[in-house]
């Protein structure tokens, strides 16, 4: 296996998300709201017992753990921008012992480990047997933290990589559906236009943050795709799987 090691090209200190109760009035409710949800889902079923967080970041979901897990501990290959990441590893190296978490988490870092499957064996390795594995991940969004941003999994993707590496599958879970995702990705695009200083930027920034619209748009969108419900396209997954 080819081991990722500590890069120092990349930006230390990068500013990750500090939180997991984004408000309606923010660029990414749509995306998050799905996200959290399932989520909570995830933890209040399945987590128990001392967590590892993998790509913590600022470990924006330790505080939906604290009913459920005895210790949260986070890893990243960078310090994060809050100085709260507890080890700096590689996700294909972790530093821990064999078996020694009840539950390991990941949000939104595959994507980012050009080793994706040491990611998952590493994961695999360091979990107690009938212990849970929690992860998402994008299926549907534009490049981000380039350019150390190298895949994107389908549903089908991540069943065969999960049980490539001795996991049973218990959970596959598109995190929104079309609607969500044809939702989020439009207000994207469209709010990317306000780094131009140009007369269309202005009423786009005057008309969604000032007048509010943002807000009326996500509730909309978030209704209309539970009303309307079809996960042929979706923002993200998440995966539930079970060391045997």
């Amino acid at each position: 296996m080819n081991k990722e090691h500590i890069d120092s090209d990349r930006e230390k200190g990068l500013h990750r998300l500090t939180y997991a109760d984004i408000k309606a009035t923010d660029l990414y409710y749509i995306n998050t709201y799905f996200i959290v949800n399932d989520i909570r889902d995830a933890i209040a079923a399945y987590v128990k017992g001392e967590v590892l967080d993998i790509g913590c970041g600022n470990k924006p979901y330790e505080v939906l753990f604290r009913n459920e897990a005895t210790k949260y501990i986070g890893c990243d290959i960078i310090q994060s921008s809050d100085n709260i990441v507890d080890y700096l590893c590689p996700a294909n190296d972790l530093c821990f012992e064999k078996e020694r978490f009840d539950t390991v988490f990941s949000t939104q870092t595959l994507e980012h480990v050009a080793d994706h499957r040491g990611m998952v064996s590493e994961a695999y390795r360091v979990l107690k047997p009938g212990g849970y594995a929690i992860f998402t991940v994008p299926f549907s969004w534009e490049l981000h933290e380039e350019p150390y941003d190298f895949f994107r999994v389908s549903k089908y993707g991540l069943r065969y990589l999960f049980e490539k590496y001795g996991f049973e599958v218990v959970k596959i879970k598109s995190n929104g559906g079309k609607w969500a995702a044809i939702s989020q990705l439009f207000l994207n695009v469209l709010m990317s236009t306000r780094k131009y200083v140009t007369l269309r930027s202005r009423l786009i920034k005057f008309i969604f943050i000032r007048c509010r619209f943002i807000v009326p748009y996500n509730k909309l969108s978030i209704w209309i795709d539970k009303r309307f419900f079809d996960d042929v396209l979706t923002l993200n997954y998440i995966i539930i799987a079970r060391k045997p």
